[in-house]
């Protein structure tokens, strides 16, 4: 019985786990942008998977049975520096990714990745380097809903949302850090800017959270945030650009999926 099991297991480390692991290691090593390969939290993404995987583990699990015989945390000084912190980063990248290239040479038409180390290019890889660590310090929203047994803010779009983000934008550092896919982080960090600002001041004056209108506004935003990402990236599948087709149809399913999401949650 245990020469069948080791025949099976070595059948299985050589028919499967070896050339996954070949596969995984080339795309690494040959497809990765080496600019970016470098930079902190890209060499690998498993110290990603980690952190997404404890994320999960503390929202669905740990977290919820935590706080469920506690009160609710007040956390007002930690939670207006969060704010004020995401406010201006994401300003920061919203320059970023204009002086990198949307203020006057990116094309909204078709884009190419520019993987050059001139400064321009290289800036505007940095920029999305910015937004996905952006994203990762954003995983902070959903630890503070639960401390605060916020759990009517705690949606399947929410956990979604922060889950998958950061995964996308660690592959667009990882391979893509340029063109046509930037305006998605350029947008959002300007979406993301009005909200943490409307965030930052309700904190501070409570009565303004009851303003139905600017909860409005930044709903409506955010729709529009994603036609405009859904429009930028049909495009490219209909004309002839040298930018990958495939990220531009994972970004239009990605945007079409959160609109639907979006609306789910506000019905």
């Amino acid at each position: 019985m245990s020469e069948i099991i080791a025949i099976v297991c070595g059948e299985v480390l050589h028919g499967i786990i070896y050339p996954a692991v070949d596969i995984y290691k080339y795309i690494m090593e040959t497809k990765s942008d080496p600019r970016t390969r470098d930079w902190l939290l890209m060499a690998s993404p498993i110290p990603l998977l980690m952190i997404l995987a404890t994320y999960l583990y503390f929202c669905l699990w740990i977290g919820p049975n935590f706080m469920k015989e506690r009160q609710p945390m007040e956390l007002k000084t930690i939670t207006r520096i969060y704010h004020i912190t995401q406010v201006v980063l994401n300003v920061f990248i919203v320059y970023e990714h204009m002086e990198g290239g949307w203020r006057e040479n990116y094309s909204f038409a078709c884009q190419p990745i520019d993987y050059s180390n001139t400064p321009t290019a290289v800036r505007i890889a940095e920029s999305v380097w910015w937004y996905f660590m952006r994203n990762m310090i954003a995983l902070l929203d959903t630890v503070f809903f639960i401390l605060k047994k916020k759990n009517n803010r705690l949606s399947f779009f929410h956990i979604y949302h922060h889950s998958v983000m950061p995964l996308c934008s660690w592959i667009g550092v990882k391979f893509f850090a340029g063109g046509h896919g930037t305006l998605l982080g350029f947008i959002n960090s300007f979406h993301h800017t009005l909200m943490h600002s409307y965030n930052f001041i309700t904190s501070l004056t409570p009565k303004f959270e009851k303003n139905i209108t600017w909860k409005r506004r930044l709903t409506q935003l955010q729709t529009i945030q994603f036609c405009i990402l859904i429009l930028h990236n049909l495009q490219v599948l209909f004309r002839q650009c040298n930018y990958p087709k495939l990220i531009s149809l994972v970004l239009v399913l990605n945007a079409s999926f959160f609109l639907f999401l979006n609306f789910e949650n506000e019905e």
